[in-house]
């Protein structure tokens, strides 16, 4: 089985997103006792893409800017140093108290201290995002693209972005384009607005080829019933999350791949991971297995963008989720939220538990 993919294309994987900046400590300490920080450039979305522009396809982000930001100039040129293309508006700051982008302010953890995450998105300039900035007869007709990957977390972000996403789920279907959607449920995003949102994310999940979200997102996003309770583990809740899955796959009949990670937590550093999936009326099943981590953050992104990579190279669906696995894994390895592989060869001997240096 596989998805079938427009030929007469120039991009590979286009993403909408709002882009901001990742705050570390070093050395894996807390934020409020430390004195050194890593910044880098991040979002959910460019995170999932980053597997396709480090293995040479070619990438389109659709954003928006703080107009003279230095912060702006930042992304830019990450985005670039990591091979993307982007449009997006320049907004004019407003004044001191207006439009910027987003700090995302990230302890690691280690150990038995579990990671913290705290997010300081006021006056976030993604809000902003619109179809109006963006020629999407352009983007989509003339030049084209096989996969518009987007999340929920755009797609939630403000009423301006969740038109946005549903516009642009709506251009891509007419010209052709593949859709994958990462549900991506946040709490704090759907306060006050669960009825509009369930619509949006409904309608969008209805025009999506690839459904991907965890137990909670099906549940919130979409009103599908949760998995069954099963044994202690992840490994014997398997059959739950197939049985949830089983439950999507009912209520948008047209989608391709349906998929779930799986995550046990034993320390900050050492996980059971572990992915479902369904396409084509067959399950692929990756048991949960011990995975070392530097930092969690960005393991799940590392997975849908492994697993688009290998539908994008045309392989048979039993190499999308092992594919995924091994980039979700890559990814925890590294200090980005983002993995970088640097060819296929280094994903899959991830895949196959190969970590013997290579010379």
């Amino acid at each position: 089985m596989k998805i079938e993919l427009r030929k007469d294309y120039a991009w590979s994987l286009i993403v909408p997103t709002s882009m901001g900046v990742r705050i570390t400590p070093v050395n894996g300490q807390p934020v409020h006792c430390s004195e050194t920080f890593m910044m880098q450039v991040t979002s959910a979305e460019t995170n999932v893409a980053s597997v396709a522009s480090y293995l040479g396809m070619p990438v389109k982000v659709l954003t928006t800017f703080v107009k003279g930001s230095p912060i702006a100039r930042f992304i830019k040129d990450d985005l670039a140093s990591r091979h993307m293309s982007y449009d997006g508006a320049e907004i004019e700051q407003g004044g001191p108290w207006g439009y910027r982008h987003q700090f995302n302010i990230a302890d690691s953890g280690c150990g038995s201290r579990g990671p913290r995450v705290h997010n300081d998105r006021a006056g976030e300039v993604g809000r902003t995002l619109n179809v109006k900035d963006f020629d999407l007869d352009r983007i989509f007709g003339r030049e084209g693209a096989q996969i518009v990957h987007m999340s929920g977390l755009i797609g939630a972000l403000s009423p301006d972005t969740g038109a946005f996403c549903l516009e642009l789920a709506r251009a891509a279907k007419k010209h052709g384009a593949r859709i994958s959607f990462d549900l991506n449920y946040r709490a704090t995003f759907w306060k006050n607005r669960e009825k509009e949102l369930r619509g949006i994310f409904t309608e969008i999940a209805g025009l999506a080829d690839i459904l991907v979200g965890n137990e909670e997102d099906f549940q919130l996003c979409l009103g599908i019933e949760g998995p069954d309770a099963g044994g202690k583990g992840l490994a014997a809740k398997t059959e739950g999350f197939k049985g949830m899955i089983e439950r999507v796959r009912k209520a948008f009949p047209k989608t391709s791949a349906y998929a779930t990670t799986l995550r046990e937590v034993v320390s900050a550093n050492t996980h059971l991971w572990g992915a479902i999936m369904a396409a084509g009326g067959k399950w692929h099943v990756v048991e949960p297995r011990q995975i070392a981590v530097l930092d969690r953050i960005g393991g799940g992104d590392g997975f849908v963008g492994g697993m688009l990579y290998a539908i994008l190279k045309g392989w048979e669906p039993e190499k999308w989720i092992q594919f995924g696995w091994a980039c979700g894994a890559l990814a925890t390895t590294m200090l980005t939220d983002y993995a970088q592989p640097s060819d296929e060869e280094q994903v899959w001997s991830v895949w196959e538990g190969n970590a013997r240096v290579k010379r």
